[in-house]
């Protein structure tokens, strides 16, 4: 049914596209043209307005023949840095760049997968209930087009995220919640040759309440990371600032919470060690979300994946996705895998075959996997 070939050709076609966050203008064109070509009405909300990119996530509804819940499709339309410029190479089986910017498979396979299901349904005329779809903006800065996305257009009982790696099959049914931190260290400016005692290091100050966080791999469903440390001006000047961006994940709240807490109380104590002062800011950045194992999303899946033959692999992501927000927003989502590989690097490649394998189970998804499912 899937036809390989021509995944082929228009994800090529796609990762030619400039796409950056927020910057995915002529992404969202190309994308409205093809669904309006398939016979689809495709319209551009306002979340590009809301969340400052020069364009707003696209959003089409395909009218279905089956009386089964609606579902919603989504895949995210940016990509990361290097990402302008790129050159795809088809080298073998695999898809891949000239190895000086990403490739884009994230999630641009996502976006194609969804394509190429759509004309599959369409040319082979498979029975299906309605279907919405939304290509959203500004996905990699902070899922800000499924945080600015309308939900009261939205219908759909069930979503699928087409925005996993991993073999195909895989399918993430938990992710943690993430705390954005930014903190700032004040200390006590000074020459530092001339009079150091009059100052109050804020390197030191941070460095001695790094010393004492808990941070890595607190526990089977906690991390937590220092990222970005920046300060000081010169050599010969005690710093009197440094600010810090961190992060917090986990799947329970509480530990979360706890953990937040913990590098804040850090901070302080090294803070009123040394004689300075701290500002702390943490900000949810998404919810975590648990797919129970009796839900029925997980009998959709398991009966896409006996229609078509690709083994089911459920499990747990470190990692945060549009699939979050969908959830907190009272639909119940997992994110599928598409194929890609080493994403977020000038390695990044995605094995033709797996798109096609993939779009094959979302099609399976669509069909087969829904039949089970009577509205209620």
């Amino acid at each position: 049914m899937v036809n390989r070939e021509r995944m082929a050709e228009e994800f090529i076609e796609l990762v030619k596209i400039d796409s950056l966050s927020l910057n995915e203008k002529q992404m969202a064109q190309v994308l409205k043209s093809k669904l309006e070509a398939m016979g689809y009405e495709a319209f551009e909300d306002d979340a590009g307005t809301k969340a400052g990119g020069n364009c707003g996530n696209i959003i089409c509804t395909v009218k279905g023949n089956m009386d089964v819940p609606a579902v919603l499709l989504m895949a995210h339309m940016d990509t990361v840095v290097p990402g302008t410029g790129k050159k795809p190479v088809v080298d073998g089986e695999y898809i891949r760049t000239d190895r000086t910017t990403v490739l884009g498979g994230d999630d641009l396979a996502g976006v194609e997968c969804i394509l190429e299901t759509l004309r599959v349904l369409k040319e082979d005329k498979i029975d299906h209930g309605d279907i919405q779809i939304v290509f959203t903006m500004g996905e990699e800065v902070g899922l800000l087009g499924s945080k600015n996305l309308d939900y009261g257009r939205i219908y759909a009982k069930f979503a699928f995220i087409m925005d996993n790696g991993g073999p195909i099959g895989t399918v993430a049914v938990k992710a943690p919640s993430q705390n954005k931190i930014d903190a700032a260290v004040n200390g006590k400016s000074a020459h530092a040759g001339i009079e150091p005692e009059k100052g109050i290091s804020a390197i030191q100050i941070a460095a001695y309440a790094i010393s004492m966080m808990k941070l890595g791999r607190i526990d089977a469903e906690t991390t937590a990371n220092i990222g970005i440390i920046s300060g000081g001006h010169a050599t010969n000047i005690v710093c009197g600032r440094v600010e810090l961006k961190a992060e917090a994940r986990s799947l329970d709240e509480k530990k979360l919470e706890a953990q937040t807490q913990h590098m804040k109380q850090c901070l302080e104590q090294a803070a009123e060690k040394f004689g300075g002062s701290v500002e702390f800011k943490s900000e949810l950045m998404y919810p975590a979300f648990k797919i129970g194992e009796n839900d029925e999303i997980i009998g959709i899946l398991k009966k896409a994946s006996e229609a078509s033959g690709i083994e089911l692999r459920l499990e747990a992501t470190g990692g945060g996705s549009d699939t979050n927000i969908v959830n907190g927003n009272g639909i119940q989502a997992v994110d599928v895998s598409i194929g890609m590989d080493k994403v977020h690097s000038v390695n990044e490649q995605i094995k033709i075959e797996d798109m096609a394998k993939a779009a094959e189970f979302l099609i399976a998804i669509i069909g087969k996997g829904m039949l089970q499912i009577k509205e209620k």
